[in-house]
């Protein structure tokens, strides 16, 4: 991605916002491999932990399947039944929603596999833009489109014969925490809400991590967005942004680090996805508030999840705080954000199935 002389600070600006720091440069934005190709050959990546992306169950069945959502845009997901199953029987299901910019291989099925494990019947889903769903142009950010994927969810749980339609849960890891929330407060069909890793969207592009972007700088990042429009409005290329570095060094961030050393590894890396949204849509997000009105939820139950050293742990704190009761906040001890997409040994999975199965009880 080349920038366009006089943009730079505005670009440079732009490509860290979700990472709250500056100065990236040309450390985010060059390319030595290709990424449609493979994961990056020369980098080691950290599968302590027990870090399982693609884990796979003999106890389950996985089945690829797609559905309508409002807007008639085919979302396509992986629904994930237990094995042993009773065809006379309804079980309580959960929608899993993966990581912002990331595809249902990347967290969500992990996730959706060990739920369905304990006996849930799970669905997680591409986002609309993304992976194999529909939406054009791809890697947009629509926040309407994006919530109405968990409705479109439960529409489809809810009318599969094998599934109690007044038990649906959801589940939204990283950004899909934001969109979770947003959605279940007009869809009262969700009866249940848990989130990991959670990203305010709204929050994270309008002010970065703690608050470390200002008022300036987000108008400078509205002002490069609004005049790239123009140029992809007469045919030129479309830009994209933020999402993950596909190249570190030892002077790049240590979230830069973090999701590099997932996206860009073998760990969980997708061909599915770059995880970079477009530039002219990004901004959509600076109107995204998903924590207003949270308490309006209550009494359906809450439970936000985050690791003591997670550089997203704020947002988590945030909900909980805002949102009323029945809520828990649980704080993961030695995990950082994206430790909890993906290592088994430290996700606490024995926490979201007694959080599921109480909320989620005949």
């Amino acid at each position: 991605m080349k920038l366009k002389k006089g943009k730079n600070l505005a670009r440079a600006l732009v490509l860290c916002l979700v990472l709250g720091v500056a100065g990236m440069g040309t450390t985010a934005m060059a390319a030595t491999y290709d990424a449609t190709n493979g994961p990056d050959p020369t980098y080691q990546a950290d599968m302590s932990r027990g870090a399982d992306n693609f884990y796979k169950s003999d106890k389950v069945n996985v089945q690829k399947v797609s559905y309508n959502n409002q807007y008639g845009m085919k979302i396509v997901a992986n629904l994930i039944t237990p094995k042993d199953m009773k065809a006379d029987e309804k079980y309580p299901a959960i929608v899993v929603g993966a990581p912002m910019g990331a595809v249902k291989e990347q967290s969500a099925t992990l996730y959706a596999t060990k739920l369905a494990e304990d006996g849930f019947v799970t669905l997680a889903f591409d986002q609309s833009f993304w992976g194999e769903s529909d939406g054009t142009p791809r890697q947009s950010v629509d926040t309407n489109v994006y919530d109405e994927a968990f409705s479109a969810a439960v529409d489809y749980l809810g009318t599969r014969s094998f599934v109690d339609r007044e038990r649906i849960g959801a589940l939204g890891i990283c950004g899909s925490g934001s969109f979770s929330i947003s959605a279940a407060k007009i869809d009262p069909r969700i009866k249940a809400i848990a989130t990991v890793s959670m990203y305010d969207m709204g929050t994270a592009n309008r002010w970065g991590l703690k608050h470390s972007q200002t008022l300036e700088q987000r108008k400078a990042i509205l002002e490069q967005a609004a005049q790239q429009r123009y140029g992809e409005f007469e045919g030129g290329k479309t830009e994209y942004t933020s999402g993950t570095a596909y190249v570190i060094d030892e002077n790049s961030p240590a979230v830069a680090k973090e999701f590099f050393d997932y996206y860009r590894t073998p760990r969980g890396y997708s061909a599915n996805t770059t995880t970079q949204p477009t530039l002219t849509s990004n901004v959509k997000f600076m109107n995204y508030y998903p924590f207003n009105d949270i308490e309006t939820i209550s009494p359906r139950p809450m439970l936000f999840i985050a690791g003591d050293q997670a550089h997203s742990r704020e947002f988590s704190e945030e909900a909980y705080k805002l949102a009323a009761e029945p809520k828990e906040l649980y704080i993961v001890p030695n995990a950082g954000h994206v430790d909890l997409y993906d290592r088994t040994d430290v996700i606490p999975f024995d926490k979201l199935d007694a959080f599921f199965e109480k909320s989620l009880s005949k």
